[in-house]
């Protein structure tokens, strides 16, 4: 099965920051479509690499520091914040547009 680069990042941090199993994430997220084997390929094939100590040996800018967690929840909740007053814009237009 092809994944995206946002599919596989999913699957590796919920599989290593939350202990999801291949069957959790499977029922977590359902519109996937992903398959139990193609899910246990993808985790061996991406584990045994070992890229966090090889990215965090190479650049230390990018290796998983306070800073770096504080400033990509940041982010994320900047981005939902951004989220909701779009929907609330759009809300507000189309009540006045259909009263």
């Amino acid at each position: 099965m092809v994944y995206s680069d946002v599919g596989k990042i999913l699957i590796k941090n919920l599989y290593k920051l939350k202990g999801y199993k291949v069957m959790e994430l499977m029922n977590k997220l359902p519109n996937k479509w992903w398959t139990k084997s193609s899910i246990n390929m993808l985790l061996k094939k991406t584990l045994a690499q070992s890229t966090d100590s090889q990215v965090a040996a190479a650049d230390p800018t990018k290796c998983c520091t306070k800073e770096n967690v504080d400033l990509v929840n940041h982010l994320v909740l900047s981005q939902e914040d951004m989220l909701r007053h779009i929907e609330r814009s759009v809300k507000s237009h189309m009540r006045q547009a259909f009263g």
